[in-house]
């Protein structure tokens, strides 16, 4: 794809409708979520910036730990993900600190067969969790902002934020991949399954598989 003025200007014009702040997040259900996103290679032009920051915004103030373009109704391959990391160093979802970043054209492939599953939700299905059965470590390909190239391995909770994030570059929601018998309104994870270290025991009383 070539850059276009025309998608430049609308993004812009879009990013100046909020002051160049939190915008919207789309929900389940809009077309932009189910179709994979164009590749970027410059379309934005020099308000590439612009945008990264009102994605970076919008992810904070959600709050999240990961945004795709398509979720602000943007469908070019761009992500923004940032977790401060859990207190606990023994969380068994191995929730270490994934400092803020942008990730540009991502790709990810598992590192072995090792899997995990863990409830997992979404900005763009708001008030929902499930249980989603993700590779333990990924090898991450794809660039940056500055279109330095990464090929790192990511292990852990970084690993299933960027197996979320790169989903929704494909047009799939984490709910194509849980355990449908998982799903859970966030109210009942607190007060049911909150005070548990995993999955375990909602898989027994729901009644579903976890890896």
């Amino acid at each position: 794809m070539t850059l276009q003025p025309s998608f430049r200007d609308a993004v812009e014009r879009y990013l100046d409708t909020f002051d160049r702040g939190v915008l919207p997040i789309v929900q389940a259900g809009h077309p932009v979520l189910r179709q994979p996103a164009a590749a970027y290679d410059g379309q934005l032009g020099d308000l590439l910036p612009a945008l990264l920051d009102a994605m970076r915004l919008t992810m904070v103030d959600a709050p999240g730990v990961g945004l795709a373009a398509p979720q602000i109704g943007i469908g070019l391959q761009i992500a923004v993900v940032h977790d401060a990391g859990a207190p606990d160093a023994q969380d068994p979802r191995e929730r270490t600190p994934l400092e803020h970043r942008v990730l540009v054209n991502p790709s990810y492939e598992g590192v072995g067969d090792e899997r995990r599953s863990f409830f997992e939700g979404c900005l763009s299905v708001e008030g929902y969790q499930a249980v989603v059965a993700r590779f333990r470590t990924v090898r991450l390909t794809g660039q940056d902002e500055t279109g330095r190239q990464l090929d790192e391995e990511l292990t852990g909770w970084p690993a299933r934020i960027v197996q979320h994030e790169t989903d929704h570059l494909r047009g799939q929601l984490y709910l194509d991949h849980a355990e449908i018998r998982s799903l859970t309104s966030n109210d009942n994870l607190a007060t049911l399954w909150g005070g548990h270290e995993g999955p375990a025991e909602a898989a027994q009383a729901l009644r579903f598989p976890t890896a």
